[in-house]
């Protein structure tokens, strides 16, 4: 299993979540840029306020599992950030719901 790309500085948070598309759905929001590389980078970002460390820390295994299941069938060369939607409880996070958006978003951005 080869290792994925991950945005791990705060300014290629920033870059991304600036100059990106947004696609919002009922769990997650997607910001999608373009990038150099010919790999897919992405980022998850959960606010702090939503809940603690270990619900947090739950949800991005969820999310980072989904994409991993998604990567070989979306096209190349884009950085890609997920965004816990706050108006949503925490205890809803399911991995069949946030697979579903994931799947209707990267649709709707044309990366499928």
């Amino acid at each position: 299993m080869r290792k994925m790309q991950t945005l791990k500085k705060n300014y290629e948070f920033e870059k991304v979540l600036k100059q990106g598309k947004f696609y919002v759905g009922k769990q997650i929001t997607i910001y999608i840029t373009k990038n150099k590389a010919n790999k897919n980078v992405f980022g998850i970002a959960i606010s702090k306020k939503i809940c603690g460390a270990v619900k947090r820390n739950w949800i991005k295994r969820k999310i980072r599992e989904n994409y991993r299941l998604l990567q070989n069938d979306l096209k190349q060369g884009f950085n890609i950030v997920f965004l816990w939607n706050k108006n949503n409880p925490v205890n809803s996070a399911n991995f069949h719901v946030i697979k579903d958006d994931m799947l209707k978003l990267f649709k709707k951005a044309g990366l499928l």
